[in-house]
């Protein structure tokens, strides 16, 4: 009977051992990253699509066609996952076209007037896209480029590294460019991006990411009700062609005070279409801070952004016009999809008053935004 009971003991301690080892702890829950073939693009080449999972209900795809961010899904309220950017499922629709939906934008993020700057001495022509002005890089900017890819996975995250070479004179700018942007998803179901670059010649540079948000993107609703904290008092002054007066205003008693949480349609009616503005942010230049917070009180959802950029650009999609058709027969209407921008401020080559742009051999740019997703009961 002592020896059945031993052996009753050995066999229930080796179950508990087996139980507890086989049991994930916080850190052990596994994230994956998977790759599959997106497309071919007309040139023959071959973009591929990447799904990051963090293991606790959070998933990004990313294609190293142009770094789109394609899909983001999150947890509601309830537990359920749902897709909270504007994007599509085949690279055929890309292809087509888009409003530079969840991309990588450079080398200049948002206007440049005229397409013209000088630096050092040396006046130079980039390629003019929007009306008048250079917009986004030009007619071929980074998010419409095939970056090269690699994955990365550390004890808290995984990602995919991003590179590239911009060559002198591509676009009209100066000097070889050498870019990588690391992409990351965390276990604190954060998407964590990073970019770096150096030059051989001086140039300038503005890098950021160009995603469509929708807290409650399946229920087919506008932004217009959620709530938007921006933590700026002042914003760039433009004129009709979007381009800066170099003016700073305050934002108070304008509708562009977002210094505590507003219903984003609140005021709306009183600009000009719609937001499309550059947000001046209450912090030191170069110093990590918090930049926006979003907040949808149907879904629960919240989306708050950090970033060592100066300012940030907020759009509420103006220009979307049901033309574009999202996945599951979604139509993308006026004011389906919000972006928050981290970036420099318009026409920086220009406006000798805004911080510098100006990149020269022996520095390296680099530019970090995170964007922290959540779940709040209101």
């Amino acid at each position: 009977m002592v020896q059945k009971g031993i052996l009753f003991f050995i066999c229930g301690m080796l179950f508990f051992a087996f139980s507890c080892k086989q049991k994930p702890t916080k850190n052990q829950i596994e994230m994956t990253i998977t790759k599959s073939r997106f497309g071919i693009l007309p040139d023959g080449k071959t973009a591929d699509l990447y799904v990051l999972d963090n293991g606790r209900g959070m998933e990004v795809k990313i294609t190293n066609y142009g770094g789109i961010v394609t899909s983001v899904k999150t947890p509601d309220q309830n537990g359920k996952s749902g897709q909270v950017v504007l994007g599509f499922d085949s690279l055929t629709d890309y292809l087509a076209g888009h409003p530079y939906f969840g991309c990588i934008v450079g080398r200049y993020a948002n206007r440049i007037a005229g397409g013209k700057f000088s630096l050092n001495g040396n006046h130079y022509q980039l390629a003019v896209n929007n009306g008048p002005n250079h917009l986004h890089g030009g007619l071929k900017g980074f998010d419409k480029i095939l970056w090269n890819a690699r994955e990365l996975s550390d004890t808290n995250s995984i990602g995919i590294e991003l590179s590239c070479l911009s060559p002198d004179g591509e676009e009209g700018y100066p000097g070889n460019l050498q870019v990588r942007v690391i992409y990351r998803l965390t276990r604190s179901n954060e998407l964590d991006i990073y970019y770096e670059a150096i030059c051989d010649k001086p140039t300038v540079i503005n890098l950021t990411h160009h995603g469509y948000f929708n807290l409650n993107h399946d229920s087919s609703k506008t932004i217009l009700d959620h709530t938007l904290r921006i933590y700026a008092d002042r914003y760039v002054v433009v004129n009709e062609k979007q381009i800066p007066t170099s003016e700073l205003r305050p934002v108070k008693e304008t509708p562009m005070d977002f210094q505590e949480y507003t219903r984003i349609g609140e005021k709306i009616e009183s600009t000009d279409g719609g937001y499309d503005h550059t947000f001046v942010l209450n912090k030191a230049e170069n110093s990590f801070g918090p930049v926006a917070s979003l907040r949808d009180t149907l879904s629960g959802r919240t989306l708050d952004v950090f970033s060592t950029e100066p300012g940030v650009q907020f759009y509420s999609g103006n220009f979307l016009d049901g033309t574009l058709t999202g996945r599951n027969g979604i139509k993308y209407v006026k004011h389906f999809g919000l972006c928050l921008e981290t970036q420099h401020f318009p026409d920086s080559p220009n406006q000798p008053g805004f911080p510098s742009v100006v990149l020269t051999p022996g520095q390296k740019y680099k530019q970090h935004t995170v964007y922290r997703f959540g779940v709040k009961l209101f």
